[in-house]
């Protein structure tokens, strides 16, 4: 290790320890005001959240190890036209904002649970099941995204980076549940935005990248292995079929995505959902080119690199070459703690989702044990963990995993969540078959047809579980089923 990975590595080490003693702090002093901790403390920080700690706590849980690192490595393949990816989660929560003051209102601290109030057991299990899945897989790629900074600042392999990266976010996570991830979220947006941002410019001034000017000649000579033209310059090679599919996919992924949701549900109130929402969209969209050109300056500045293809070290390699080794680490830093919120806010959605939606109605018959709901979240923690660490051994892309995720979570139930909040007529069973059908068209889009056009599968899941949900509703209340029981909103929050 070189004087600049050792600097790296030592403030990354200093980064993450007060990461995990602020989350000591906050659960020590949550449990000094309180002799007994909830369940709904622990998972959803008291549901106290104000619109900039909501923001912030959006933003960190969206802006992972695909909004950074993956950004970055997709330069490759998509020039800066790969910063479409945040940018279009950007327009997701501005979008979303109108609709989440209903998350709040809908007094539930999941989206299986609020499925539940419309739709019965059938929907509640089966989206409980996919959304945990889905879970699961976005854990893994946040651990990839962390782990291959470790690897290039310690030379550490791949797995024993990987194994590290799981151990510290279980703790993190475990010890102060949802009230030390936002208490932390504030000092990871920091680091993540204005800290990357700094970096970046400073970078520029690097003689070998030459600013703005030098870094765009460079760009402009770039050639892939065969001498084919990159264009690494692009702001729309990733091609418009897509940019809509991102937007789409956001859309649909963020009322559905417990992650999101659980956030949302722990506002103080709708207005401070609605609020929160638009600010995140507004900083999302902000930050989504600074990977993006740390990446170009990866492909565009270091000799031959470009030559291995897309690489998932970009961003990582970049600062270790061009920045100084203080400047290297916060950025490195700012990566870790971009995909450290990510995945502890993936193992709270996941024990939140498995403590409120399996073990209280099914296991414990429907009896409430906030002792035994807190132990059951923290190992249900334990295993998101070690199956997340296992997904990212053996996948590599963060985007694909992710938008793999996204997709099995949200094509089917979408179309079934904004008709059971707008939608009068729908009929019990006709949001448990678009739910399914949705998913299962998700599922061939991508696994079976390998992404057609490059378009989420989420716009054809969608399309196919609304078209279900609409036929299925008007012949069933064409024979005289009743509709499904409408959902009962506190309209004082």
């Amino acid at each position: 290790m070189n004087s600049t990975q050792i600097t790296a590595l030592v403030i990354i080490l200093l980064y993450m320890a007060a990461t995990v003693a602020l989350g000591l702090f906050v659960s020590s002093r949550k449990k000094s005001k309180e002799a007994k901790q909830s369940n709904d403390d622990f998972l959803m920080a008291s549901k106290s959240l104000g619109p900039v700690v909501l923001a912030g706590t959006l933003f960190a849980a969206n802006t992972g190890g695909a909004s950074t690192t993956g950004i970055a490595t997709n330069v490759y393949t998509y020039g800066l036209s790969a910063a479409w990816y945040v940018i279009a989660a950007g327009i997701g929560f501005v979008l979303v904002s109108f609709i989440a003051p209903y998350f709040r209102k809908a007094q539930a601290n999941t989206v299986p649970e609020i499925i539940s109030k419309r739709y019965g057991k059938a929907s509640h299990i089966f989206t409980a099941f996919t959304s945990i899945a889905a879970l699961f897989m976005a854990t893994g790629a946040q651990i990839i995204a962390t782990a291959s900074v470790i690897n290039v600042v310690t030379g550490f392999e791949f797995k024993i980076a990987a194994i590290i990266t799981t151990i510290v976010v279980i703790i993190y996570t475990m010890v102060g549940g949802f009230k030390s991830v936002t208490a932390a979220n504030l000092m990871h947006v920091f680091f993540i935005t204005v800290g990357m941002t700094i970096a970046l410019f400073i970078m520029l001034g690097n003689p070998q990248v030459g600013g703005f000017a030098g870094l765009f000649d460079k760009a402009r000579t770039v050639t892939g292995p065969q001498g084919e033209d990159l264009n690494l310059l692009s702001m729309t090679k990733v091609g418009f079929t897509t940019i809509f599919g991102y937007i789409a996919m956001y859309y649909m992924t963020f009322p559905t995505g417990q992650e999101i949701v659980q956030t949302y549900c722990s506002a103080k109130d709708g207005k401070a959902a609605m609020t929160g929402s638009c600010i995140a969209g507004v900083v999302s969209a902000a930050y989504a080119i600074v990977p993006a050109f740390i990446g170009l300056i990866a492909y565009a500045c270091i000799d031959g690199y470009v030559l291995g293809g897309a690489q998932k070290n970009a961003l990582a390699e970049a600062t270790i070459r061009f920045a100084p080794s203080i400047v290297a680490g916060l950025v490195l830093a700012a990566i870790v703690a971009a995909t450290m919120s990510s995945a502890s806010g993936n193992m709270i959605g996941t024990a939140t989702m498995f403590t409120n939606d399996v073990f209280v109605p099914y296991i414990n018959k429907g009896e409430k044990d906030d002792k035994k709901e807190v132990w059951i979240s923290r190992v249900t923690m334990v295993v998101v963990g070690v199956v997340g660490l296992f997904i990212a051994l053996v996948a590599s892309n963060v985007i694909s995993v992710m938008m793999g995720a996204f997709a099995l979570r949200s094509a089917g139930p979408f179309a079934a969540f904004i008709c059971g909040i707008f939608y009068k007529n729908v009929t019990q069973r006709a949001g448990f078959a678009s739910i399914v059908t949705g998913t299962i068209v998700a599922a061939i889009w991508i696994y079976g047809l390998n992404t057609p056009w490059g378009l989420s599968a989420m716009v054809p899941g969608g399309i196919a579980a609304f078209i279900v949900i609409f036929a299925v509703s008007k012949m069933e209340r064409a024979k005289g089923v009743p509709a499904a029981p409408e959902i009962q909103f506190d309209e004082e929050v």
